[in-house]
């Protein structure tokens, strides 16, 4: 018998590579399984000097659907048959669960989510986990946990006001209410809403453009932004000043430097 087909796909193409969620069956509901899978992928890549670039999208018309309703049954149930008792429990239970998804984050390469259809609860989450985000015009989108009955959880309450403003981030997620991909894109969740067909081209081409610049500046940048939001502005400056240094001794900026006096495209090798 043929063996089943991967839960998490991988594509590599040169530098870069694709990770797909394949359950088109279900939606790609995020399950532990799944998320088990997907850790077990981005730990695989997280060592690979040569990696420039990840992209991440949906098999089938949905980017995810979410956190797999029978799984968040088997919390609720657990839960509810001893009130108190199981609290301590179902709560490492779902910051694993976090944990799987959001591995995405621990990448030192930037990464990109190809929200090719809906990006539900859960699966939006971890699109917000990516460093940038193209979304299908027609794709839903949205935190719905609230009308599930749950607090929202995976990071919504960090990533979301982040991207969006506060204001905004809390009537989308008091709400639960879904947005179609072209508003998304217009109140920051995503930066190009484009058709469904063109969004994982589109994050191709962007990934190449990446992965064609200096690697190890790229991979600094990538460290710098992640601290921004908590540095003040002499911290940063001189968290730019050593990166630069660091640079400064590679032969990329040699190269880089020199392609510029000869008006070519640079060739670098993140070294």
């Amino acid at each position: 018998m043929p063996e089943p087909e991967p839960i998490i796909v991988l594509e590599r193409r040169d530098d870069v590579v694709t990770l797909t969620f394949n359950d088109p069956d279900r939606r790609n509901a995020m399950t532990a399984a799944m998320g088990r899978a997907f850790a077990e992928r981005i730990s695989g890549l997280a060592g690979d000097r040569s990696l420039r670039a990840l992209i991440l999208t949906g098999q089938g018309r949905a980017f995810s659907a979410g956190g797999d309703l029978g799984m968040i049954q088997e919390r609720a149930d657990e839960a509810h048959a001893r009130p108190g008792l199981a609290r301590r429990g179902v709560r490492d239970f779902m910051r694993a669960f976090y944990e799987l998804f959001l591995s995405v984050r621990e990448l030192p390469c930037p990464t990109l989510a190809a929200i090719n259809g809906h990006a539900i609860g859960a699966g939006l989450c971890v699109a917000l986990g990516c460093d940038i985000r193209y979304v299908a015009e027609d794709a839903r989108l949205g935190l719905n946990f609230t009308k599930l009955g749950l607090h929202p959880g995976m990071g919504a309450t960090w990533t979301l006001p982040r991207l969006v403003g506060p204001e905004r981030a809390a009537e989308l997620l008091y709400t639960s209410r879904l947005v179609h991909g072209a508003e998304a894109a217009r109140m920051g969740l995503a930066s190009r809403a484009l058709r469904a067909a063109d969004v994982l081209p589109a994050a191709v081409e962007t990934a190449a453009e990446i992965a064609a610049c200096a690697p190890i500046a790229v991979r600094g940048l990538k460290r710098a932004l992640a601290r921004s939001e908590g540095a003040s502005l002499e911290d940063q400056l001189s968290f730019e000043a050593s990166e630069q240094s660091v640079c400064f001794e590679s032969d990329d900026v040699q190269e880089g430097i020199t392609a510029a006096r000869e008006r070519r495209e640079p060739i670098f090798h993140g070294q």
